[in-house]
């Protein structure tokens, strides 16, 4: 797994459209490379993603479930290189939109910045709730 996710990053920093750039993967309407690569991602971090969410949420939020990350509720607001052209430390930003895990019903949105580098090492570096949803009753 941690060999997977060293080739994946280090094939999207080659990638020309991974630089200082803000994606608006929610409006794509067809596939593409780009996409596919960023899905792939989504893919890998979702589970540092969640990890983070649930001790923001649970209990401090929601009481009675655990947040969970969908791929396609994730938004990548901007990546850029930490220390220059070809420097293996990046910073991605997200939206976040969690949900419930059952019904897949939206519980609140968040922006989180993770700093990604060789080894691989995730790491959280600043997470901004943004809004809380009001969970609708049993």
């Amino acid at each position: 797994m941690k060999k997977m996710l060293i080739v994946f990053i280090l094939s999207l920093v080659s990638l020309p459209s991974f630089q200082p750039t803000t994606v608006l993967s929610a409006k794509e309407t067809q596939d593409s490379g780009e996409l596919r690569l960023q899905d792939m991602l989504m893919n890998m971090l979702a589970p540092y993603i969640e990890k983070d969410l649930n001790s923001y949420y649970y209990p401090k939020i929601l009481k009675d479930l655990s947040p969970h990350v969908t791929p396609r509720k994730i938004a990548v607001v901007e990546t850029r290189r930490v220390n220059g052209f070809r420097g293996f430390d990046l910073e991605i930003t997200f939206e976040i939109e969690p949900t419930d895990g059952g019904h897949h019903i939206p519980v609140g949105k968040d922006r989180m910045t993770y700093k990604i580098s060789y080894g691989p090492e995730v790491k959280l570096i600043n997470h901004t709730h943004l809004e809380t949803y009001e969970y609708p009753p049993d």
